[in-house]
């Protein structure tokens, strides 16, 4: 493993993303790892698109920006692929960009110009409808990180969930992660 991974999340306001990024960094805490969470944001609202960041290292972290070249970008919402650029900063082999996309990560590759790194996909809205009732995408998401760079492990996100919320969302949650886990595809 590198020393530090950093990933960049892009989703909209309300939708969950900061609260994906502090769910991951609280499991990699809680799996002796050192790390940071945190938004960027000014005064949006519900629906307007929002980043957060995550860093984890097996060493303490003394950098403190915003993150400009992504190990790892995750994407809460795939109509932000036509107004964000979410793939700015992936230029490495070893990188990747995890969409919620019910689409080929193939067409993807092509549509979003990635030449280098992988591209991953999971149908996470149609996973939370189906298990949470609600498009509640940012767990699934946490399931695909999981796959995708080993970074934390799936007991350890159904520990963090189940210190986050009560019982039977806890347990809900981890079913969505386990399903995107289950469901994600790469090229």
């Amino acid at each position: 493993m590198k020393t530090m991974v950093e990933f960049r999340w892009h989703g909209r306001g309300g939708q969950g993303a900061w609260t994906a990024s502090e769910l991951l960094a609280r499991t990699a805490l809680d799996e002796g790892k050192y790390i940071q969470s945190f938004p960027e944001f000014g005064p949006e609202r519900m629906g307007a698109p929002v980043t957060a960041f995550t860093r984890i290292s097996s060493e303490p972290i003394r950098l403190h920006c915003a993150i400009y070249d992504p190990d790892v970008v995750v994407v809460l919402d795939n109509t932000l692929l036509k107004t964000v650029p979410v793939t700015a900063g992936l230029n490495r082999e070893e990188d990747c960009i995890i969409i919620n996309s019910s689409e080929e990560p193939a067409a993807l590759k092509e549509t979003l110009r990635v030449v280098k790194g992988k591209v991953w996909t999971v149908p996470a809205t149609e996973i939370a409808l189906k298990i949470l009732g609600a498009p509640i995408t940012n767990t699934a998401l946490l399931g695909v990180v999981a796959k995708a760079t080993n970074i934390v492990t799936l007991d350890g996100i159904q520990k963090t969930l189940k210190g986050r919320f009560r019982a039977d969302l806890a347990e809900k949650n981890f079913a969505v992660v386990q399903e995107a886990y289950r469901e994600a595809k790469v090229i």
